[in-house]
């Protein structure tokens, strides 16, 4: 089980979470998140709405590790997916849990990630699907960052914000439905929103890069790496 007690004592240990996952009730999480979040001394901004859960804490290794146990404790949680750094100084001054419409804007009815995501691809088969030359690869992420890099052949829909996805898709990705689509993103969330897009538009065929282009980056080596550029803007 993924530990912020990994990440070698730095001062503070900063989590990315997210999870989409059916939550009916969300509204009454808000209160007792934010109750342990406070009580742990952790700090940051979380996300919850009907489709799931996303944000971004701080704090010491035992206080994230706190926060975490209690979100496992609930069995929706129980494998929410969890990217861990580090920093020298408070990154957060206040923890906020805020009730939303959605946990990554798109701003279209009917797409449903909990339920109607594409098929996860982990990084090492992902190399082998890119390099299919009948797949269609498309960068979910804004413009700024595609240019610092990206994986070969991508396409890039020159979004400046999550929510003209939508309206690209419509209008600029002339594909059959039943064409293969792999999509990705820099940490997971836009890329496995995206594939839900997708689906409720009836493609049938869409995969996403399970933990983004961060794990992908952990997990492949520089020599066999398909990816082209300089840097990544951070999760």
């Amino acid at each position: 089980m993924q530990s912020a007690q990994s990440t070698s004592n730095p001062t503070y240990v900063v989590a990315a979470l997210y999870k989409f996952v059916t939550l009916p009730e969300f509204k009454a999480l808000q209160e007792p998140l934010l109750e342990v979040c406070k009580k742990h001394s952790v700090m940051g901004t979380i996300l919850l709405a009907h489709e799931g859960i996303n944000g971004t804490i701080a704090g010491s290794a035992d206080g994230i590790d706190a926060v975490l146990k209690w979100l496992r404790n609930h069995d929706v949680f129980s494998d929410i997916d969890v990217k861990f750094s580090h920093a020298d100084e408070a990154p957060f001054y206040r923890m906020k849990v805020r009730l939303k419409k959605e946990i990554v804007t798109l701003g279209v009815e009917g797409v449903d990630a909990a339920n109607n995501a594409g098929t996860y691809v982990d990084p090492q088969g992902w190399n082998e699907l890119i390099s299919d030359p009948g797949v269609i690869v498309v960068d979910t992420r804004n413009d700024y960052e595609v240019a610092i890099g990206t994986f070969k052949g991508a396409q890039n829909p020159q979004t400046t914000s999550f929510r003209e996805l939508p309206e690209w898709v419509e209008q600029e990705l002339q594909v059959r439905p039943d064409s293969k689509v792999a999509m990705f993103c820099t940490g997971g969330i836009r890329c496995e929103k995206s594939t839900a897009l997708l689906k409720s538009k009836g493609y049938e065929n869409v995969f996403h890069l399970k933990g983004g282009i961060l794990k992908y980056l952990e997990e492949v080596p520089a020599e066999d790496s398909l990816w082209e550029g300089d840097g990544l803007v951070p999760y």
